[in-house]
């Protein structure tokens, strides 16, 4: 049976930067086939060209043996090709329904409302998914969203589905459940390149496997021929693995109470109830609990970016409580937000002007009332050394660069000023290993410097490895406190469930 789609020889360059340099690979149909790689390597740049995004400079590309070449878009659509990007395409304040319809052609300016609902809800229905088509995409969990784009493409009849890093905003459970759907598409015929740093789902989805390192195809591998080991080493190459060594420099000395607090949604619902915390100096925290309960509430009321109902928020015996963002930056509260694009960084601006975004005000960048572009510059470049930062040319906008590396320039900011308490949100989710070694690292080294973190991460092995404590969250409360060096994952699988230690259920 011939390829559905060969790429070959892809070459693609930005200023100062080649991206793609003779990239090949094929997908053949009714297969997964797992794109992996580091941050950087050029994976979202390929799909971006295969997509139509981009133009290649060089290769070709080809559908069931015809080359073809796209303008835009909306051309590779028309061959059949689909793509649910790692940040939706949808609008918020509509319908389910209506974000829906406006992904599909040639829908009349007088159409049967009924009659197109019926045909997405048998699709919905088909593969036993949970959407109500009438609900607002704002008020739906961002697993739900993700299910609305794959609707999106199944409705326009795709047979090459791309998926990029999907279960990066997926519960363990909702993971599962995307796996079951993607072998059932793979039954009807239809093919999927899937793009993954996670192991344990390369292994357990991939049907072949291609490494792509620095813009390159390394290897395409068939299932049987790799395990784990190989696919990290072919992976990482020569590169080195950031080294750190946890330490126990927790004290006795509270840096960090919260007491009581209870926050409300926009739709009025309970984030967090009477919820308490202490936070110890030199302590990483891990928290532990499915996504959904009660996490991002916790990081944003920390942070200043939500108001709490009632409790109270204390640094070093100081009331924060309902403090905006810039008194909780003064407080000594850093915070790696959640998404890196939308929240992290200006993504238009560079990565001078970004590093300086929490203290351009500062007399040591400004001389007057006009920015010093000298001392801005010799600042972006004391980070990017620091925390190896791969910027590419000067003035570059940051949302060029790869995720692990806009990571790291949201950290070199929010380091700078020597926080007391950093407050992490899944802040390796998307990283490729090295680039999740070094955030593992620098929370490592800030805790031997004295300072604490709260580290909120859905991947169990992350937080055994790095917390001194592990608090476990279930709808919204405080469930109890675990010693990482003396549980067991299926202890604290339980108390994600809302079973307290001693058996007793958290209601």
């Amino acid at each position: 049976m011939p390829d559905l789609l060969q790429i070959e020889n892809i070459r693609k360059t930005f200023p100062g930067v080649v991206a793609l340099d003779d990239v090949s690979f094929s997908v053949s149909p009714g297969e997964i086939h797992t794109l992996l790689g580091e941050n950087g390597a050029g994976k979202s740049t390929l799909m971006n060209v295969l997509t139509g995004l981009y133009h290649p400079d060089r290769g070709s590309i080809s559908i069931d043996g015809e080359e073809v070449h796209f303008a835009s878009p909306r051309d590779s659509l028309a061959r059949g090709i689909g793509m649910v990007h790692q940040h939706f395409m949808l609008v918020p304040a509509h319908s389910v329904f209506e974000n829906i319809l406006l992904a599909l052609d040639n829908v009349p300016n007088f159409f049967n409302r009924k009659e197109y609902k019926q045909k997405i809800a048998a699709l919905i229905d088909e593969f036993g998914l949970d959407l109500d088509l009438d609900s607002p995409v704002w008020k739906l969990s961002i697993g739900a969203q993700q299910w609305i784009e794959l609707i999106k493409l199944l409705m326009r009849d795709c047979r090459l589905l791309i998926l990029d890093e999907p279960t990066a905003v997926l519960t363990p459970q909702e993971a599962d459940r995307l796996f079951t759907v993607l072998e059932r598409l793979k039954k009807q015929g239809k093919s999927i390149i899937f793009i993954s740093h996670k192991m344990r789902e390369v292994m357990k989805i991939s049907d072949r496997v291609t490494i792509l390192k620095k813009g390159h195809s390394i290897t395409t591998l068939q299932r049987g021929d790799y395990d784990e080991n190989r696919l990290a080493s072919l992976m990482i190459g020569n590169d080195k693995i950031p080294q750190w060594q946890k330490n126990l420099q927790m004290s006795d000395e509270i840096v960090l109470e919260i007491e009581k607090l209870s926050v409300r949604n926009d739709r009025g619902l309970s984030d967090l109830e009477s919820f308490d915390l202490q936070l110890k100096k030199g302590e990483i925290l891990g928290i532990a609990g499915v996504a959904g309960n009660g996490q991002k509430a916790l990081a944003e009321v920390l942070t200043g970016l939500k108001n709490a109902n009632s409790g109270k928020i204390l640094a070093k015996g100081e009331d924060i409580t309902n403090s905006d963002a810039k008194k909780s930056y003064i407080a000594g509260i850093a915070h790696i937000p959640e998404d890196r694009k939308s929240i992290g960084i200006a993504p238009d601006m560079s990565v001078d002007e970004n590093l300086i975004m929490k203290s351009f005000k500062s007399g040591a960048f400004s001389r007057w009332i006009f920015q010093d572009k000298g001392a801005i510059r010799r600042n972006a470049s004391e980070k990017i050394e620091q925390f190896a930062i791969k910027s590419g040319p000067d003035g570059t906008p940051v949302r060029y660069l790869s995720g692990g590396n806009i990571q790291k320039v949201i950290i070199a900011r929010e380091l700078s000023e020597a926080p007391a308490v950093l407050v992490a949100l899944y802040p390796t989710r998307g990283l490729d290993i090295g680039s999740a070694e070094y955030v593992h690292k620098v929370i490592a080294d800030g805790a031997d410097e004295g300072m604490s973190t709260i580290l909120i991460a859905e991947d169990l092995d992350e937080l055994l490895k790095l917390s001194d404590r592990i608090a476990v969250m279930f709808r919204g409360q405080l469930v109890g406190y675990v010693d990482p060096r003396n549980t067991t994952r299926e202890e604290i699988g339980l108390m994600m469930s809302g079973e307290k230690q001693g058996g007793a259920a958290c209601n």
